[in-house]
């Protein structure tokens, strides 16, 4: 079995490569491929990348078109019967791979979520009106999509290589607006979903953290769109 790792990137060359090398590192029990789309960065990350050509698979958007744009790129090129989605920015710890493939692997699973909110794992504590906004798209979500999910919003989620050919074709959201459109894309297919407690080591936005309010009432938007419209 292999397992791909897709890691959207824009301007995180901080992070970038100590994200490479802990997901390189990190046994996931099977063969590991990582699948790196670089979105038109401009503070040297891409520089970076363009150094290790040839280590793996490394692909370069012409311009800044969104981590959404990004992801459908990724998955696009991924291989592996299990496609994990990991950003670059540190605020997740790949450690925890295992835990979020164990439903995909026993079978009973199509799609796991990695929970910020359950379980006992360390969590940074930040601020909370990011914490209310995330609960309110989740609340929203669900009451769109009839999932009963805690964190809609997070970054980890994994799926078999069924289930992501199944939505894949179907998305079409470039920006932050990716997460409830895949969330929109599994309920409407029916995808037998779980969630696992994962750690989460957060940043502020004076440390590089990029999603802001207009990204949340475009989350709003997008909720209603892509379960009532689309």
């Amino acid at each position: 079995m292999k397992l791909s790792v897709v890691i959207p990137v824009y301007n995180e060359a901080a992070t970038i490569l100590p994200v490479i090398a802990a997901v390189a590192e990190v046994d996931a029990g099977m063969e590991k491929e990582l699948v790196i789309v670089d979105d038109g960065s401009t503070d040297g990350t891409r520089e970076i990348l363009q150094r290790l050509a040839g280590q793996h698979k490394i692909f370069f958007q012409e311009k800044n078109s969104g981590k959404g744009a990004a992801l459908r790129r990724g998955f696009r090129e991924a291989t592996g019967d299990f496609i994990i989605v990991q950003d670059a920015d540190l605020e997740y710890d790949p450690r925890e791979y295992r835990d979020l493939l164990a439903p995909l692997v026993q079978g009973v699973a199509d799609v796991v979520y990695g929970s910020r909110f359950v379980g006992s794992r360390p969590h940074r504590v930040l601020l909370f009106w990011h914490y209310v906004g995330n609960k309110f798209l989740t609340w929203l979500s669900n009451l769109c999509t009839n999932l009963n999910l805690t964190d809609m919003e997070t970054c980890y989620k994994a799926f078999t290589r069924a289930a992501l050919a199944t939505i894949a074709p179907e998305l079409t959201a470039n920006r932050f607006t990716i997460e409830p459109e895949i969330t929109a894309r599994v309920a409407k297919h029916r995808l037998r979903v779980y969630e696992v407690g994962i750690s989460y080591y957060g940043r502020t936005y004076a440390e590089g953290k990029k999603i802001g309010v207009r990204d949340g009432f475009s989350a709003i938007w997008a909720i209603v769109k892509y379960n009532l419209f689309a």
